[in-house]
């Protein structure tokens, strides 16, 4: 995946004139020592503004994109919180603990400092990541330092992103519609086009030569047998999608599509796009339904901190009682109503799914070829339940208002066979019913949910948390109400 910024660390400490500057230094170097990985650490002890000044220069001259800003001893808050203003990527502050010294000259007060260095930076209204504990020995340190890596790499990103979009939100699907103010407000870019403007690229490229050999690619992956005849044209819509984001992504570095699907798309392009978004998503390039931009935009943020492939789902159906009861109440810690079937026609990556196989729309087929025996036009989803394991379903969305909001909730796909069709899976999420009830419909958020196949919760907090998101929902656990939740049950 290299749709994404790669992060490159820097370490500057910061020391208060009335403490001993080699405190800092001491402590910088152990916390240098105890980071495995890369690490620049800035030979410049910061104490006053002119230090701060002399820091950034060489942070920036030795190409770090990623500040941590530690504070070996007290601090001097007017300094250490210039460089968060000054510096133009995310910025981190930890702080040592005692106990490398006796309390007389060894003594820091870095604990007391980070109230001090966390009030200025309020006062000049400047973002940072302070981790949960932010106090610790050069070890704990360096693993705070190791927990900034996929919140730098997703706000890095997301000033390089650009949202290609193609053709307006089908008619029933203003759940996915969303003023765009707000991608602006975190330093995204968009391209809005037409449907129309897609195929005449898409026909373009009906005769390009790298069509026979990404065939091929195809069916290792998937088996050429019964849908020979349509590898072709989804082959040439790939190379379609591709060619346009990179000619299109102008002064941005990365790019994530949120396309129509439906229903106009299947006369004219004579097929589903389903398995193409599952090849590009699993490459780093997320590709939302229905026009979803949010959506992308969502699943573009579970990709930079994962790194892995993730999913765009409906929040589609419940599990039948008769499933629960014979393959998870006895067996599994959940009521059924904290459980509910993820599903979309086809769009999840291969390596997401058990069995992945090529199938077609029948939902589609329903009303655009009725009288065909066999599908044409409604082949090209991605079939096969999700793999069970932990997961993370999030959206980051707008609300009609242009307010950013998001949600969280850590759950697991279940191993329990859907007998249905599609990309879809069980899973479940401690008192869903109530997150169902008190979020996703309190808060009006539309029916997609951007899945992550691993719990990146905390992370997705604290990104979110960083980019100003001031509404961030979760699962309640039992006992603890949401607001407006009616206290009286029963």
């Amino acid at each position: 995946m290299n749709n994404m910024e790669t992060v490159r660390l820097g370490m500057v400490a910061v020391s208060r004139s009335c403490f001993p500057r080699t405190l800092s230094e001491k402590r910088r170097k152990a916390v240098k020592a105890s980071y495995k990985d890369e690490l620049y650490e800035c030979p410049v002890i910061v104490e006053n503004e002119r230090d701060m000044l002399n820091a950034l220069k060489d942070v920036q001259d030795h190409g770090v994109n990623a500040l941590v800003v530690f504070l070996g001893n007290f601090g001097p808050e007017t300094p250490e919180t210039l460089l968060a203003k000054r510096f133009p990527g995310p910025v981190m502050y930890v702080a040592a603990a005692e106990g490398d010294g006796d309390l007389h000259d060894g003594r820091g007060d870095a604990y007391c400092g980070m109230l001090n260095c966390s009030y200025n930076l309020s006062l000049r209204s400047l973002r940072s990541y302070i981790p949960e504990y932010p106090i610790g020995s050069d070890r704990e340190v360096a693993d705070m330092i190791e927990s900034f890596i996929p919140i730098a790499r997703t706000v890095l990103s997301l000033k390089k992103l650009k949202i290609i979009s193609f053709g307006p939100r089908p008619q029933d699907f203003l759940a996915c519609n969303a003023p765009i103010q707000g991608l602006f407000d975190l330093g995204v870019e968009i391209e809005e086009n037409s449907e129309l403007d897609l195929l005449v690229a898409y026909n373009k490229h009906a005769d390009d030569s790298r069509i026979p050999s990404l065939v091929k690619e195809m069916q290792n992956q998937i088996g050429s047998s019964p849908y020979s005849g349509i590898l072709d044209r989804l082959a040439q819509y790939e190379l379609t999608l591709l060619d346009w984001a990179e000619e299109h992504k102008g002064e941005r570095s990365y790019v994530a599509f949120a396309n129509k699907c439906w229903p106009a798309f299947q006369t004219e392009f004579k097929f589903v796009p389903c398995y193409v978004n599952s090849r590009l998503t699993e490459r780093g390039i997320p590709v939302s339904c229905e026009v979803d931009i949010y959506g992308a935009l969502s699943e573009y943020i579970g990709l930079c901190v994962t790194q892995l492939p993730v999913t765009l789902l409906d929040i589609n159906n419940t599990v039948p009682a008769p499933m629960y009861e014979q393959h998870i109440r006895t067996k599994r810690p959940y009521r059924n109503d904290d459980l509910f079937m993820g599903f979309h026609c086809g769009n999840t990556a291969c390596s997401l799914l058990k069995n992945p196989h090529m199938g077609y729309q029948l939902i589609m087929k329903r009303d655009l070829e009725p009288e065909l025996k066999h599908p044409d036009i409604t082949r090209g989803t991605m079939e096969g339940d999700l793999i069970s394991g932990p997961v993370t379903i999030y959206r980051l969305q707008s609300n009609a208002r242009g307010q950013l909001k998001a949600y969280i909730a850590e759950g697991e796909v279940l191993d329990v066979p859907t007998s249905s069709f599609g990309s879809i899976g069980i899973i479940g999420i401690d008192e869903m019913a109530r997150f169902y009830r008190y979020v996703l419909l309190a808060k009006a958020y539309p029916h997609h949910t951007a899945v992550a196949f691993r719990h990146a919760g905390k992370a997705l907090f604290e990104v979110f948390r960083y980019l100003g998101i001031e509404d961030i929902a979760f699962n309640q656990k039992p006992g603890h109400l949401y607001a407006n939740e009616n206290p009286f049950k029963h």
